[in-house]
């Protein structure tokens, strides 16, 4: 079983099972994804966007739903009784399933550590206690995760080696109808919720930075989410000015002179591409307030939590303007200076994140894993 609730989890689920399925064609794999998983031969019981809610009040609405879903992976472990369960970040709902599995003798693999050392570190008590092996991404968390007696692996991040355009500038402008305007890439999330909280936020800045520097806009849409929702998004008035892509996040970022990124694993994928970013979330005030108290970072974004600076600006909460938004866009499309300084630390970023293969190593470890519960 493998389970990845979010769009990041999904692409990193699905490399992980198309390595071990080149390695194994043989295992047969089940459980809960998007796009990737199912395209590496994942059969889904669950689709990773009926699982995609953010915000504490917000998830409260659709637990119904919520937990159907996983009474249905709880169901399948005691069913089809899999060698490993494998869960992929998605903290909230897979610890629980991590509890149901190791309660039923089935062994758990977790890839991609929560971000306990963040904030809720507390819930490092269940993985000791549910999960056999960590395979953690980040340089800095084995330490945490061995002080606390966890078994932990440290493969790198799978992004590096693999976060690349495929297309030459002049080609992707080519294909969508971009002239020699400034490019401007929007990322709003990967869920429906912080989707709606980010693009009134991000068309205003858009109208504005339109109409000071004739700015065209590329919008890739997440794979848990899809094109056509995105496109009827867009307000009528910058249909002209926005293209929504899909399937072509990595050259959108790339050839843009400037991203506008929601927090989360897409500031990754934003720094490996050397693109200058400006980082931006909002979610309820409710969830905000009850949230920020259980942070214990400096800072939101993961690209200056690896930096250990504020490397790219962060737009939080009541401090996400259009105005705000437009003047950092403008300043880092603008000032040569500001621009050079944050591709050297964007550099740096790319340096902490280890080689490449991590998905192979990943693989390995999944491999051992696997004979050690089966000597």
């Amino acid at each position: 079983m493998i389970v990845a609730g979010e769009a990041s989890g999904d692409a990193h689920a699905g490399a992980l099972v198309a390595e071990l399925r080149r390695r194994h064609p043989d295992w047969r794999w089940f459980g809960c994804g998007g796009a990737a998983l199912r395209a590496a031969g994942c059969e889904l019981l669950v689709e990773a966007r009926e699982l995609a809610v953010v915000g504490l009040f917000e998830v409260a609405a659709h637990l119904p739903r919520i937990y159907r879903r996983y009474r249905r992976l709880r169901r399948a472990l005691e069913v089809r009784r899999p060698a490993a369960a494998i869960l992929v970040d998605f903290p909230d709902f897979n610890l629980r399933l991590a509890r149901a599995a190791a309660r039923r003798g089935v062994p758990v693999i977790y890839f991609i550590s929560p971000q306990l050392w963040a904030w809720r570190g507390g819930r490092v008590k269940a993985i000791r206690r549910d999960v056999r092996r960590m395979i953690c991404i980040f340089p800095f968390e084995p330490e945490f995760y061995a002080r606390h007696g966890v078994e932990v692996a440290y493969v790198g991040h799978p992004f590096v080696g693999r976060v690349q355009p495929s297309l030459s500038a002049a080609d992707f402008r080519r294909r969508h109808g971009f002239g020699a305007e400034p490019l401007v890439a929007l990322l709003p999330g990967s869920r429906r919720r912080e989707v709606a909280f980010h693009l009134p936020v991000l068309w205003e800045a858009a109208r504005r930075l339109r109409d000071l520097r004739g700015a065209r806009f590329v919008l890739p849409a997440a794979s848990t989410l899809g094109r056509a929702a995105l496109a009827a998004a867009v307000p009528p008035d910058l249909r002209d000015a926005v293209r929504v892509v899909a399937g072509e996040t990595y050259d959108a970022i790339a050839h843009a002179r400037v991203a506008l990124v929601a927090s989360g694993t897409a500031t990754l994928e934003t720094a490996l591409l050397g693109t200058p970013m400006v980082v931006i979330y909002r979610l309820s005030p409710w969830s905000y307030r009850l949230g920020r108290r259980w942070v214990q970072t400096p800072h939101f974004a993961m690209v200056n939590l690896i930096a250990g600076r504020r490397l790219a600006p962060e737009l939080i909460q009541d401090e996400l303007t259009p105005q705000a938004l437009v003047d950092w866009a403008l300043k880092l499309m603008d000032d040569e200076a500001a621009r050079a300084e944050m591709r050297r630390g964007l550099e740096e970023v790319r340096a902490r994140l280890g080689a490449p293969g991590a998905i192979a190593r990943a693989a390995d470890v999944v491999e051992k894993e696997l004979a050690a519960g089966s000597a």
